[in-house]
């Protein structure tokens, strides 16, 4: 559902959510220029017992690779409640995810760590060298590289994934 349609009290079940799931993260945990990414798209929740156990959200933000732009549906605040990890909701959230982006986007998108679990559910990892575009023109984001996933979809165009790609500034992580 889109985040203006969600209710006061589910925007802070799932910020709870993210909360929860990150704090152990050696990235820094879950911040708030993070949450304003999760916003502005199309959320995807699990719920068990009334309560949302499992989130993803969709963006739309213009990728380039090679110079070319792409409309992506760029996926963010992915998680999972910590005691029910291992059970099937990620990847539940996820395979809707993945029927969004297909649906309605060239390419999909997404910074992870965790590439495995998104390997599985289709997703490629980037090999080529990443950058973010600014005021003052691309900037190279090497820290990134081997971070970034795409998801290829019906409208994609052929990728080579040693290409450059770079993604818009934003406040926050730029990937």
């Amino acid at each position: 559902m889109p985040s203006a349609a969600l209710r006061p009290e589910e925007l802070d079940a799932i910020r709870r959510l993210m909360d929860a799931a990150f704090a152990g993260d050696e990235h820094g945990g879950f911040d708030d220029d993070d949450w304003q990414h999760a916003l502005g798209g199309v959320h995807f929740v699990a719920m068990l017992d009334g309560r949302i156990v499992g989130h993803a959200s969709v963006v739309e933000r213009e990728l380039r690779v090679d110079g070319m732009p792409l409309g992506t549906g760029y996926v963010e605040a992915v998680a999972t409640e910590p005691d029910r990890q291992g059970q099937g909701i990620g990847s539940a959230v996820m395979r809707q995810v993945n029927r969004e982006v297909q649906r309605g986007f060239e390419l999909g998108a997404l910074g992870t760590g965790s590439q495995g679990f998104y390997r599985r559910l289709g997703w490629e990892v980037w090999r080529g060298p990443s950058s973010v575009r600014t005021m003052q023109g691309e900037q190279p984001t090497p820290y990134e590289d081997g971070y970034i996933m795409i998801l290829r979809t019906p409208s994609s165009p052929a990728l080579d994934l040693a290409q450059p790609i770079s993604c818009d500034w934003r406040p926050g992580d730029a990937w």
